[in-house]
């Protein structure tokens, strides 16, 4: 029984949300240290989740993973062929600020930290992680309670030493790195569309 005065604390409505979403990432390139040599990366899609929940009345934890398969130029290194598929993914976490909502839209800012996975899929070839960053802005368009679009633009940051090597082989007959990269931060953007369900 509840003493005079008690009340109930009522669950907070909606303050998990999972939005899984597909998107278009432009970008990245990675230039060879002391010669002329690059590496871009192809545009393609990208997929990915994010999960949030509800700090305050405008502000939110994020935990954000995105995947693009992608293929890299390799015209300029010998032994790899013209084109490589990569796995280039981000995994991170951190947090929104969101604007007022007016006539079911809302705004908002997010910024996250985490790692990047650099992953070609040719056999012999080793995989690199690094330390990267984001920061986006877009909509959350909300026709109920439970549900919505999230529309976003977002910046992807990747910090690369100027020690880092990639496209590496390791083996009896051929090992070595095809490129060693010049220090610096290589970007990405990436465009994207989700489905919003809160719970």
């Amino acid at each position: 029984m509840l003493a005079h005065g008690q009340t109930v604390r009522q669950p907070q409505v909606g303050r998990f949300e999972l939005t899984p979403y597909a998107g278009y990432r432009f970008g990245g390139t990675f230039e060879d240290e002391g010669s002329t040599t690059s590496v871009g990366l192809d545009d393609r899609s990208s997929t990915g989740f994010i999960f949030n929940i509800r700090e305050a009345e405008n502000t939110q934890w994020e935990i954000i993973f995105s995947r693009q398969q992608t293929r890299a130029d390799t015209t300029q290194i010998s032994g790899l062929g013209p084109r490589v598929d990569v796995d280039v993914e981000y995994l991170q976490g951190g947090g929104t600020y969101q604007g007022r909502l007016r006539n079911g839209v809302r705004p908002y800012l997010a910024a996250t930290l985490g790692a990047a996975r650099i992953a070609p899929r040719l056999s012999g070839l080793g995989d690199d992680s690094f330390v990267s960053f984001s920061i986006g802005t877009g909509l959350q368009i909300r026709p109920t309670a439970r549900f919505g679009i999230r529309l976003e633009a977002r910046a992807w940051g990747t910090l690369v030493d100027s020690d880092t090597r990639l496209f590496c082989r390791s083996g009896v007959q051929i090992a070595g790195c095809a490129i060693e990269v010049d220090g610096s931060i290589l970007w990405q953007i990436e465009t994207f569309a989700g489905l919003v369900f809160r719970f």
